[in-house]
């Protein structure tokens, strides 16, 4: 694993936005054979719970741009304060560009501001994080916005029970900035590429372009789980194993890295994968499970590229966190940690997005596009 260190980034600020709309799994008896006792196991097991989902109209790009204008109003940031724009995400607005600029646009940060995308999944945050710190530390910029976020659970088709419960909409922003007193991260950090296809979405890329052919394809397994071209696929078992192979000895790692000890740890947050991979991990990594929130995945479900975001935005008001932990797994395969001092962070917690009453609908949509390439727009 690659291990790194830097010593003058502090991390200023985070704040959540989630969609209004939410399925609470209670509500899904008829997925559970209509058996109290068997959905019941289920949310002991695996944690299910609660998922926000985004409607029809809202894109990450639109989440993520409300936590950033509400953590900018937070911690009184003028949008020529920011350096550099940081944007983590799967499941982009359009294809072309990338909605780092187009987010870029919408908070009126400064032409002298630098803007890039990242496309990665459930281990993106701590790489987006990473990023932010070698950019600072370089001297390149002095402050940087994270974003971070994605729809897996609107891109998810709600009948196909393997990803529909584990899946929830959410978005993030993190503040960072350069500091001249000493602030110690350490990352560790790593990759699988011959793991490319346990996690993917084969269709809609240069491979294998979307045509009217691949929109007929269907394909069901033996539980009756439907499968098309929209849809991503994973080897669950394979990536099991994967995570139970790095997770802990990420953690393990990273604390030596930090040379922290159990006790020097305020908070362990952890990619919210579902109840069940967390619980091994807490237990295979011998780290104090009252530390280690586990429950987050229940509260919100997995959050992909914000998960590690939520679970620190979702902790009580007032509560202190000096030193935290940041353990990531997931699409790549990739995985990454973090040892971070936190002192003095504000936490703006987890707050909802509205959609407007004025978006407009996708046939304007559409009819903008028509007429944009007419040139009569």
């Amino acid at each position: 694993m690659s291990v790194s260190f830097f010593n003058h980034v502090r991390i200023r600020g985070i704040k959540t936005s989630l969609p209004e709309h939410y399925i609470d799994i209670d509500d899904e008896l008829q997925y559970f054979d209509n058996n109290p006792k068997k959905l019941a196991r289920q949310k002991k097991m695996i944690g299910y719970g609660r998922r926000y989902l985004a409607d029809d109209l809202t894109t990450v790009t639109d989440l993520a741009c409300d936590a950033a204008s509400k953590l900018m109003d937070e911690l009184h940031l003028e949008p020529g304060e920011i350096g550099l724009l940081l944007f983590v995400n799967q499941k982009p607005d359009y294809l072309e560009p990338c909605d780092a600029n187009i987010a870029h646009g919408r908070l009126g940060l400064a032409k002298a501001c630098a803007a890039m995308n990242i496309n990665m999944g459930c281990s993106g945050y701590v790489y987006a994080l990473w990023t932010a710190h070698a950019f600072i530390s370089s001297g390149a910029v002095k402050s940087c916005l994270l974003l971070a976020g994605d729809l897996c659970g609107r891109a998810t088709d709600q009948t196909n029970r393997k990803g529909a419960p584990v899946f929830g909409d959410a978005a993030s922003a993190t503040y960072l900035e350069y500091t001249e007193e000493e602030r110690r991260a350490s990352f560790v950090m790593g990759a699988d590429g011959t793991g490319w296809d346990k996690i993917i979405r084969p269709f809609g890329g240069m491979r294998l372009p979307y045509d009217k052919a691949s929109f007929d394809i269907r394909a069901e397994d033996a539980d009756g789980n439907v499968w098309d071209a929209r849809q991503g696929l994973m080897k669950g078992e394979d990536v099991f194993r994967f995570t139970m192979d790095v997770a802990p000895s990420l953690i393990r790692e990273t604390m030596k890295a930090a040379t922290w000890m159990d006790a020097d740890v305020d908070l362990y947050a952890l990619h919210q994968a579902n109840r069940q991979i967390l619980d091994m991990i807490v237990l295979n990594a011998g780290i104090s499970p009252e530390k280690a929130p586990v429950d987050v995945f229940s509260k919100y479900a997995n959050n992909s590229t914000s998960s590690i975001v939520t679970v620190l935005c979702d902790q009580p008001a007032g509560r202190k966190i000096d030193h935290a932990v940041l353990c990531v797994f997931g699409i790549g395969l990739s995985w990454g940690g973090a040892a971070l001092d936190l002192s003095g962070m504000h936490n703006g917690g987890i707050s909802t997005y509205k959609t407007p009453p004025d978006m407009p609908t996708r046939e304007q949509q559409i009819a903008h596009w028509i007429k944009y390439f007419k040139g009569e727009s």
